[in-house]
């Protein structure tokens, strides 16, 4: 009875072993293909997690960026929007199956539309901004007509005075025009001083704005406002003049409540995306103001 029960246990055991080496050797072509595609899927994940994971942090950056524009520029907090993670796309599982492609083609998507719905509704909110703040807006136009990138000179921060040749704290944004070239009001505002600075601005003018906004307008060779008057956006001020040792320019500043903002800035509303980048970097790089 022990042996004959022994020989069962024996042959149900050699079949299941003979049932496995049947299921390697003699696979359907369906079953081949989808150990290949598993197998695919399984190389891929690493690198769609990391992929995913960077876009992570570029959107964080991003809202963070956003955030420091909408309270410097609209003086309000920016439109929140959830960023992409990887756990929204990738499911945290050490096996995939073979609907993983599937599910994360079919989330990715749900979530680009989800972002793309947020897009729209955050610009609905600017919009509601400007309107609701229609005689408070922040001096986002050009003060130059027809300005191209090329034109763009340093901007915000230290460097070299090409009079004291000496490195210098400068607090605006250096335009290269030639001399007699009108200079345009960047927004609604009144004129609170004209005079000829003695920081090396020469004749200057300075606008004040609502929100606490004030543009001063600097290398000028003549004016055509007085203070206490109320002028428009697109206005003319005056025209670019040249103080002795000095390149004719145009030397603008944004200040919002006395402290110095980077005016290049303000520009991205008024030329082209590819235009502003080069401003940007433009401003940035160069050392040496020209007042």
């Amino acid at each position: 009875m022990k042996g004959r029960g022994t020989f069962i246990l024996s042959s149900f055991a050699l079949s299941i072993v003979l049932s496995g080496i049947a299921a390697l050797i003699l696979s359907s072509p369906e079953d081949k293909a989808l150990r290949r595609e598993i197998a695919m899927y399984e190389a891929a994940y690493p690198g769609l997690k990391a992929d995913v994971d960077l876009e992570s942090k570029v959107v964080a950056n991003l809202n963070r960026r956003d955030g420091a524009i909408y309270s410097g520029l609209f003086l309000t907090e920016a439109p929140s929007a959830d960023a992409i993670t990887a756990a929204d796309l990738i499911a945290d599982s050490d096996s995939l199956s073979d609907s993983f492609y599937l599910n994360y083609i079919t989330t990715k998507s749900e979530r680009v539309m989800k972002m793309a719905s947020l897009v729209d509704s955050s610009f609905a909110d600017i919009f509601r901004l400007l309107e609701q703040k229609a005689d408070s807006i922040p001096p986002l136009t050009l003060p130059l007509k027809d300005m191209s990138y090329a034109q763009t000179g340093a901007s915000l921060g230290e460097k070299q005075n090409p009079f004291y040749k000496k490195t210098v704290q400068h607090q605006g944004l250096d335009i290269v025009v030639p001399r007699g070239t009108l200079v345009w009001c960047t927004a609604d505002g009144v004129v609170s001083k004209v005079e000829n600075a003695r920081d090396g601005l020469g004749l200057s003018v300075s606008v004040r704005h609502k929100g606490g906004f004030v543009t001063r307008y600097g290398q000028l060779g003549d004016t055509f406002v007085e203070e206490g008057r109320k002028v428009k956006r697109g206005e003319a001020l005056g025209t670019v003049g040249v103080m002795p040792g000095f390149a004719p320019h145009l030397h603008y500043e944004v200040l919002l409540r006395g402290i110095p903002q980077d005016p290049v800035n303000h520009f991205f509303a008024s030329v082209s995306p590819e235009d502003y980048a080069r401003m940007l970097y433009i401003s940035g790089s160069t050392l040496q103001s020209m007042d």
